[in-house]
């Protein structure tokens, strides 16, 4: 069977399912946007059209898209090619509405759970055997009319058909870059980005307490690794404490054992105190950062020095020149050095050992980091530019062993994941595939 999805029916009028629909709209696709109640839905709509930026690339698009309510409209998705759920973060919820309309869609359509962690396997597990087939994870980043990056993750029995009609449309009509992960806890990008963060608080305290400011553990943890400028303090004020605290318990209970994350999936005592009084980020005005507005317009910048537990001005942080590209910064002989290699280092090697569990190859990872968490290269592509013989030489200096594709790597006799050229890469079974088009 060749699915087509034309329209779309959207379940769940948060901050998710709004941007699926007004991305969808844009596309050209018909939209049903049901929420709570209708008066719910309307007030998404509106929220959609008034919100700064607007949700919608064209102001018109949002006649596309019609309204109703769970309880008096859920039969109206018969007429939809898709359905995709994206109401909150609960499994017990999302399986009590899968429950009801999996026997009011039609043959041929294709669903998809929005979820950035919940398996699949929990949310369509001892469902009718028609749904198992048709039901997918498409987890969207937000925002999701920025967020380059969409994971689509199939179930053990999803049909192939039903993966490459949303690949399809993702790709091509909502301009995504799809991204095919595996059926496990945060799939690719926020299980390695997730490990960075919260390993980072860990393996930072030792460099902190060595009396190492924070402002530079973000400013090496940002440009001269190819990281965005929040580095990792910054990175998690805008996330949230809360945010990452959930995250970490996620992890906790579904981390396979074994898995190094498990050693990080709760917050060093001091973390732990800043949220428990609620400094969150951003969102609560104040996390490792805040900013300072004084009668006359003033503003300072501040951080929360996590060794004195006080706020202080901010401070301005110049680098050594070794201490500014990624070839010297990993292999720096002193405290920045070894602050980078514990902590970027470590989540290049998580990431290496992560194959075939979250993703089947270095492409899929790459594509992950670069488009949902804005690093200038994937795991692999830095591992390249580091030269992955001296990155095999220091492990084996530290007598550590390697990761499951630097094994591949060595025992393929290759130097590089990436053919010259960026053509080809280097497969699980140590051959050379050709990459796939963006």
């Amino acid at each position: 069977m060749t699915r087509d999805v034309k329209s779309v029916a959207v379940l769940g009028g948060g901050t998710m399912g709004l941007g699926i629909a007004a991305a969808s709209a844009d596309a050209g696709a018909d939209v049903l946007l049901l929420d709570v109640t209708l008066e719910a839905a309307e007030a998404s709509l509106d929220r959609m059209i008034n919100i700064r930026p607007p949700a919608f690339e064209n102001p018109e698009s949002a006649k596309r898209i019609k309204l109703g309510s769970f309880n008096d409209d859920l039969e109206r998705i018969a007429d939809y090619d898709w359905i995709c759920e994206a109401i909150i973060e609960d499994l017990a919820t999302k399986r009590e509405l899968f429950a009801k309309l999996e026997p009011l869609r039609r043959d041929g359509s294709v669903v998809s759970t929005n979820t950035s962690g919940i398996p699949l396997k929990d949310i369509a597990a001892d469902m009718p055997e028609r749904l198992q087939k048709d039901i997918v994870v498409t987890h969207f980043f937000n925002p999701v009319k920025i967020m380059r990056l969409m994971e689509l993750i199939p179930g053990e029995k999803t049909t192939p058909d039903v993966t490459e009609a949303l690949a399809r449309f993702c790709g091509e009509k909502l301009g995504k870059g799809v991204v095919y992960a595996k059926d496990t806890v945060n799939f690719i990008g926020n299980r390695i980005g997730c490990f960075f963060m919260l390993s980072g608080l860990h393996k930072a305290k030792a460099a902190l307490e060595a009396g190492m400011p924070m402002e530079k553990v973000d400013a090496l943890l940002s440009k001269p690794v190819g990281l965005p400028p929040t580095g990792l303090y910054g990175l998690i004020d805008l996330i949230g404490l809360d945010i990452m605290d959930l995250v970490g318990k996620n992890l906790k209970v579904n981390l396979p054992q074994g898995d190094v994350g498990l050693a990080y999936t709760s917050f060093p005592p001091v973390e732990q105190a800043m949220l428990e009084r609620g400094q969150l980020g951003r969102k609560a005005k104040g996390g490792f950062y805040r900013l300072n507005i004084a009668e006359d317009g003033a503003k300072t910048k501040e951080i929360f020095d996590l060794t004195s537990e006080s706020w202080r001005p901010q401070e301005t942080v110049e680098l050594s020149p070794i201490h500014q590209a990624p070839e010297t910064v990993f292999f720096a002989d002193d405290a920045e050095g070894q602050l980078v290699w514990d902590i970027m280092g470590g989540t290049l090697l998580y990431a290496a050992d992560l194959i075939p569990e979250i993703a089947d190859d270095v492409v899929n990872i790459d594509r992950a980091m670069r488009w949902g968490f804005g690093w200038a290269k994937g795991p692999f592509e830095l591992l390249d530019q580091l030269g992955t013989d001296k990155v095999i030489a220091k492990l084996d200096a530290e007598g550590k062993e390697l990761p499951v594709m630097l094994k591949v790597l060595k025992d393929a006799g290759a130097t590089s994941f990436y053919s010259e050229d960026g053509s080809k890469y280097m497969s699980r079974d140590g051959k050379w595939e050709t990459v796939p088009s963006e």
